[in-house]
């Protein structure tokens, strides 16, 4: 099966350089008012499943705050065209590993939307390391922080904005249960934002406030030729049942649903969009 050539970038990453561009549902994605009137914030969607999930949810009637790194051009694109979409775009750069720069987020997007009806922690870091000896200290911690951390502190801002009815989605991965060896980090991380969901849902129920996570399989994002050797981005994709990677606008349909009114019963659940690949 057709895969993508082999190609590589510095962190984080951007689509411009991606060969073939990531499908993100600029031409499929027809929205059904599902979302009409929510606000939402997206973490990491200037690209990847971010930026599929900030058009999906445009499209379906919600205002986007979108969070990313420092992508400009990437989220630039995403903004363009969550306000095609005839719906309002904010754009908030910045690091996820700083607590303050998170709690920064939920103030802007009350401050703009004056509620936060969704709020989706999807911004991840990764490096493909062979060995305990390869993972440098600060790399340990900069994974944690991105990935985990930046969740706990985006739920604990957000929360007290939101009302019955809300709905938060953490971005977990197949990794979280069939972890492989050279991303020790990322797939620990990705654990524990499945397990932590779970006491979320738990914790919030009584709120009226839902949460949920998504498990990815392989997914063409930037991420990929980003953080991993040439080699593994030609054939990423390949070990799961389809024989491909996922596009990002794979995806969307489901962070949709879960952001919906329609899942209303459906909180502490996890769902896999792995191409095939069981998660446990």
């Amino acid at each position: 099966m057709t895969q993508q050539p082999p190609q590589q970038q510095d962190v984080p990453g951007s689509e411009q350089e991606m060969t073939p561009k990531p499908d993100h549902g600029e031409e499929s994605y027809k929205g059904s008012g599902r979302l009409e009137g929510k606000a939402a914030v997206i973490t990491g969607a200037d690209s990847g499943i971010g930026k599929a999930v900030a058009i999906a949810y445009a499209r379906e009637g919600a205002d986007v705050l979108i969070s990313y790194l420092n992508e400009h051009e990437d989220a630039e694109e995403a903004r363009a065209l969550v306000e095609a979409a005839g719906r309002k775009a904010v754009l908030v750069s910045g690091d996820l590993s700083d607590p303050a720069h998170c709690r920064e987020i939920i103030a802007t997007a009350v401050k703009e939307f004056g509620k936060i009806d969704i709020l989706v922690s999807n911004a991840a870091f990764q490096m493909s390391r062979q060995s305990l000896d390869e993972i440098p200290d600060e790399e340990w911690d900069y994974t944690l922080a991105v990935n985990l951390s930046a969740y706990f502190h985006l739920v604990k801002a957000a929360v007290p904005h939101m009302q019955p009815g809300a709905s938060i989605i953490g971005s977990s991965s197949v990794q979280s249960d069939t972890p492989t060896p050279d991303l020790l980090p990322y797939a620990a991380t990705k654990a524990a934002i499945a397990n932590m969901t779970g006491s979320l849902a738990q914790m919030l129920a009584e709120k009226g406030i839902r949460a949920n996570s998504v498990a990815p399989g392989p997914i063409w994002t930037p991420l990929i030729p980003a953080t991993m050797p040439e080699e593994k981005v030609a054939s990423f994709g390949e070990q799961v049942p389809m024989g491909r990677a996922g596009q990002p606008a794979e995806l969307a349909p489901v962070y949709v649903m879960l952001a919906s009114d329609e899942a209303s019963y459906v909180s502490g659940a996890r769902i896999a969009v792995t191409g095939g690949k069981p998660i446990l």
